[in-house]
């Protein structure tokens, strides 16, 4: 990635101190969000090495992934999945437990979302540990899916997450790493 892209992604990424507890260093794009420029670049660049693939659909993790994921669904002229947590979903669904900091919980998608052998594109807008991201590789390929890549605009190398889904064979493309989280 250049490093004038980088920049500005990182210049309008906004860090909150002890938050939400102390100790950690939350990256919040709700100002990447809502700086014109920056947001366009990143969503440019998330898209950059799907254009003119054949992509069925976008895969977007609740919440922040709603928003990247309607925009690259968008550009990508691709469907767009939402990955939800439990019971907010109105029609079938299926649903995957997943590991959390400290427990489980589960997330689901409609039964209906996704054919097998569909080429799909998860996006969320960080990667820490994984366990989401990992929650929703699984809910997908349960369903048939062929996972093209996670995207994430930011990675948070030290918590491993990056390396939990290259593991399960799926790449993983992000624009931006905080060491050191």
């Amino acid at each position: 990635m250049n490093s004038s892209l980088e920049t500005t992604l990182l210049s309008a990424i906004r860090t909150i101190p002890d938050y939400p507890k102390p100790g950690i260093l939350f990256r919040d794009i709700t100002t990447l969000l809502g700086d014109a420029r920056a947001f366009r670049r990143a969503v440019d660049e998330l898209v950059h090495p799907y254009a003119g693939s054949k992509i069925d659909k976008i895969a977007g993790i609740e919440a922040r992934g709603f928003i990247l994921g309607g925009a690259i669904a968008h550009q990508l002229s691709a469907g767009f999945i939402p990955i939800r947590k439990k019971g907010k979903l109105p029609h079938e669904t299926v649903r995957v437990a997943y590991s959390l900091e400290y427990g489980l919980d589960e997330m689901e998608m409609h039964k209906d979302a996704v054919a097998s052998g569909e080429r799909v594109i998860l996006v969320d807008d960080l990667i820490a540990t994984g366990g989401t991201a990992e929650g929703a590789v699984r809910l997908l390929g349960q369903m048939g899916a062929e996972i093209v890549a996670a995207c994430f605009v930011i990675d948070l190398p030290d918590l491993g997450g990056r390396a939990k889904l290259e593991a399960l064979g799926v790449p993983v493309r992000t624009l931006v790493a905080f060491e050191g989280h």
